[in-house]
């Protein structure tokens, strides 16, 4: 089954483990982490013929890098490979699912398919997780990992990543996370791994920071030490350098707040404490970026705060200051460093023509000026690698970045300028120098950034630092945390094993006979997530109103506490009110949070109380507080367990009688595939009858305000297709 690959000693090791026990494996970047998964991938299906096996990667480029080495490695048949990315729609993922076998997704679309029912994951005899660090918290890998160990016939996981985490419990987190039952490390130092290792040379490049910006920088460090100052006078006491200790005590605040207390001192640090963020994003532009991203942040900041009520914004660009380091920063020369770090890669360029760089930076500004610069140079060709999110021109599909790194591999150019989209796992063979425009404090990202060179042969790294700056703490605290980490997973070999027990989800509580509509857009939320933890039936559709279809006669509205206050401000929560009690015979409002329904927003107390007694009294709904997503979930569960106790079957669509026959008609077309109750007006209005909408072909559809070919498509679909 396998052609042209000989696993290397360690890789058989750790395969021979991945066999027996679901298992995290930690290996250096470049040491042929997929070519685990290859073996395992080859065994389960040699066990499970009939099984398929599923690769997740973060994203689309990692994906695709996969499927071609699987490709090249498994002799299986074409069709049997399949790629699952956003830009696949979700029918036909659904249709491909059924004929491939070994399917190779991003995510966070095959989250959204797993809850709304789409796809089985029952036959799953192999879940690899690459990037596994990154199943902490709310990421699309922890849900899914749940999900499969409970619907598994066969369940086996395999999760990947070069830098686990700095941090004993933040490894334990992924473990637990993913189910891992063993821990497989190697470090450089490992005899087994030692021999593959490639030699990389880091040298550290010094930069003076000139003394027009210590004037600047001056300013802004007097700017935040003033604010720091007014924080002890409302009671914050201490020196906060970091910007994570700054959010932390702010949440703490906010948290404060919500709990009811109306404490001025409280909202006052609050408001402080963005001020003193803000001017520090200020100070690291200056000091690590560049003159064009420093003063393109003043200026807008300058520009929001003449039209915005933001008391932070406004308070902070009055402060005497912070005006005056904008002032100066107006005529400050170009940042030393973006001549320093030209003058070295044009030189390496010089020196070997064939050379291939990868530039990282932390922002997209400075990336694309570090491009225009490079490309002034005879022999430089760079170009600017960034993620989706358009800004300002630099945005790139995940479709461009694909064709950028073939061609970068192709040596169609010599330079990648990249922002963190680069750092993960994508393997470009043959990078000679890998050049740090910043350090960054991350051990991960660092780890990352670094491993991109040194795969197949000697590699470079150069770190651009600027001294006396945010640049030198950033380089010793990623330097401490790496070092930490290594000797973390050292000692974690043994000890971690013994503590990871196997944990296998139980179906004892599963509501497997409750069903519960969501609307369409509430697939992301954590409330439906949990609903499918819970094992209910989740149907996604678009609702012509309410978030939950609990029943027949029960339609739930669920609002977060501030998504409540902003509905009564833009006004739409009247309409949804009349539409909700309109259609339901027993409607309800779920409010969720803790925080505290009178400080959410700038709303004064009554105009709330007066909404609250709207809803309780004129319309005679219900509400509900509820504490979180969690919350949320049990209780719509409860509510659906008593209104499904005699009738089982019921539409997602609002069903109160009586209907005007002009009612039933628009509900019977709204509930077609993305139409909605507006669209299915501009439908009845254009064709006159609900057969006559049904009947009319595509192109008589596209004609319609609102109707685009994949809604025209939809619809001739639902209404032709034979009933099965």
């Amino acid at each position: 089954m396998l052609r042209g690959f000989t696993p290397r000693l360690y890789q058989e090791t750790i395969f021979a483990t991945a066999v027996m026990k679901n298992t995290l494996a930690v290996l250096p970047t470049g040491m042929g982490k997929t070519g685990i998964a290859v073996l395992l991938t080859a065994q389960r299906l040699k066990q499970y013929p009939q099984s398929k096996i599923l690769i997740l990667a973060p994203t689309k480029p990692l994906a695709e890098q996969h499927l071609t080495t699987f490709k090249k490695i498994l002799e299986l048949p074409e069709d049997k490979f399949a790629l699952f990315t956003g830009e696949v729609a979700p029918e036909k993922r659904v249709e491909t699912w059924q004929t491939a076998q070994i399917i190779f997704s991003t995510p966070q679309g095959l989250e959204n398919d797993i809850i709304g029912n789409k796809i089985d994951i029952s036959k799953v005899s192999l879940l690899v997780f690459d990037e596994a660090h990154r199943a902490t918290g709310d990421y699309s890998y922890v849900f899914l990992a749940k999900q499969y160990q409970r619907k598994a016939d066969w369940p086996r996981i395999l999760a990947l990543t070069a830098s686990p985490g700095s941090d004993t419990a933040t490894i334990e987190e992924v473990c637990n996370n993913l189910g891992i039952e063993a821990v497989e490390i190697r470090t450089e130092k490992d005899p087994d791994v030692e021999p593959y290792i490639q030699p990389i040379d880091i040298e550290w490049k010094n930069v003076d920071l000139p003394e027009e910006f210590k004037k600047v920088q001056h300013l802004l460090q007097q700017c935040i030490k003033s604010k720091t100052e007014q924080l002890k006078q409302h009671g914050i006491k201490g020196t906060f350098l970091s910007k994570k200790e700054l959010l932390m005590l702010q949440a703490e605040l906010h948290a404060k707040i919500a709990a009811g207390e109306k404490d001025y001192e409280a909202m006052k640090a609050i408001s402080l404490l963005a001020e003193i963020i803000k001017a520090q994003h200020a100070q690291e532009l200056l000091e690590t970026q560049t003159v064009a991203s420093l003063n393109k942040y003043f200026e807008g900041l300058y520009e929001q705060a003449e039209s915005s009520k933001i008391k932070a914004v406004r308070n902070l660009t009055a402060d005497l200051a912070f005006k005056s380091a904008f002032i100066l920063s107006q005529k400050l020369p170009e940042h030393p460093k973006v001549g320093a770090l030209v003058e070295y890669v044009t030189k390496e360029l010089q020196q070997n023509k064939l050379t291939k760089i990868i530039l990282f930076t932390q922002y997209r500004d400075t990336a694309v000026k570090l491009s225009e610069e490079l490309n002034k140079n005879q022999g430089a060709l760079a170009k600017v690698f960034v993620g989706q999110a358009k800004k300002e021109g630099t945005g790139l599909s995940q479709k461009q970045q694909a064709e950028m790194l073939d061609m970068f591999r192709d040596g169609l150019f010599n330079i990648l300028i990249a922002t963190s989209v680069a750092e993960e796992g994508l393997d470009i063979p043959k990078v000679d120098l890998v050049v740090f425009y910043e350090p960054i404090p991350s051990a991960i990202r660092h780890i990352q950034r670094r491993g991109r060179t040194g795969r197949q042969e000697k590699g470079k790294v150069t770190i651009f630092v600027t001294k006396g700056t945010r640049d030198e703490a950033y380089l010793w605290s990623a330097k401490h945390k790496e070092n930490k980490m290594v000797r973390i997973l050292e000692n974690m070999r043994k000890e971690l094993t013994t503590k990871l027990a196997p944990k296998q989800p139980t179906l004892q509580n599963f509501d497997n006979n409750v069903k519960i509509f969501a609307d369409y857009r509430e697939k992301s939320t954590g409330t439906v997530k949990e609903l499918v933890e819970l094992g209910i039936a989740v149907k996604l559709e678009m609702l012509q109103c309410a978030d939950y279809v609990l029943s027949a006669r029960a339609g739930v509205e669920l609002k977060t506490v501030s998504d409540f206050v902003d509905s009564i401000i833009d006004g739409r929560l009247l309409e949804q009110l009349k539409t909700l009690k309109k259609s339901y015979e027993r409607p309800l409002i779920i409010i969720q949070g803790t925080q505290d329904l009178y400080t959410a927003r700038n709303v004064h107390p009554n105009a709330i109380r007066g909404m609250l007694s709207t809803i309780a009294i004129s319309y005679g709904i219900p509400i509900i507080y509820t504490k979180d997503e969690k919350d949320s979930a049990a209780l719509l569960l409860t509510i659906a367990k008593r209104e499904q106790e005699d009738k089982k079957d019921f539409s997602p669509h609002a069903d109160r009688k009586p209907m005007t026959t002009k009612e039933q008609q628009e509900y019977i077309v709204s509930a077609l595939p993305s139409v909605g109750p507006n669209l299915a007006k501009e439908l009845l209005i254009c064709f006159g009858s609900v057969e006559k909408v049904f009947t009319a072909t595509e192109e008589e559809l596209l004609k319609v305000t609102g109707v685009g070919e994949k809604i025209a498509k939809q619809v001739k679909e639902i209404a032709t297709r034979p009933y099965n």
